[in-house]
């Protein structure tokens, strides 16, 4: 009990209702100037803070929106840019195939050129060959026979006289008229 009446002795130090001066209660003034100070800004500025929210509750909507179209604008161009990757992917691969195709077909096209360039060239070989060989032939063939004909020749110059060298004459000229008869 003696708490209780302290602590109406204590409130004799507060000054009257009806005179002005200064709390030195740091604690109790700082409570008072603050919910007056809040009771202030909340009836003059609630509409200037419902003003500034609802601007700022509509940019931060338009930037939604925005940022929304912009994300399926976004998407819709990763499509295509997907879709031209894969076409061109397809193209690329096509490619390569044709051109390893292609690569493969002028190998074998070069390989068969080259063969049938060689067998060509075989054959103008032998040919030649076998044209030089028939020459060679027909040149042995041409001498062997000059000398037998020289031969011949010698030896019928030695062995004929006059008289038989007549008759062979004229039995040559014989055979040969009538041969001429025979293609006429």
């Amino acid at each position: 009990m003696k708490n209780v009446t302290d602590s109406f002795v204590s409130l004799g130090h507060w000054p009257s209702a009806g005179s002005f001066g200064f709390n030195t209660d740091i604690f109790s003034t700082n409570l008072i100037n603050l919910s007056v100070v809040l009771g202030v800004l909340i009836f003059f500025g609630k509409g200037v803070l419902s003003d500034l929210l609802d601007n700022r509750k509509r940019r931060i909507l338009n930037t939604i929106r925005n940022s929304e179209e912009l994300r399926g604008g976004a998407i819709e161009q990763l499509e295509k840019a997907r879709a031209r990757l894969r076409k061109v992917e397809m193209e690329a691969d096509q490619f390569r195939v044709n051109g390893y195709s292609e690569i493969e077909r002028e190998k074998l096209n070069l390989i068969n050129s080259t063969s049938k360039t060689l067998e060509q060239l075989e054959n103008y070989k032998n040919e030649t060959i076998q044209f030089e060989q028939q020459r060679a032939i027909n040149q042995v063939r041409q001498r062997v026979f000059q000398q037998a004909l020289r031969g011949a020749l010698g030896t019928l110059n030695s062995c004929l006289n006059n008289e038989l060298h007549l008759r062979m004459i004229s039995a040559n000229i014989g055979m040969l008229g009538s041969m001429k008869e025979i293609t006429d």
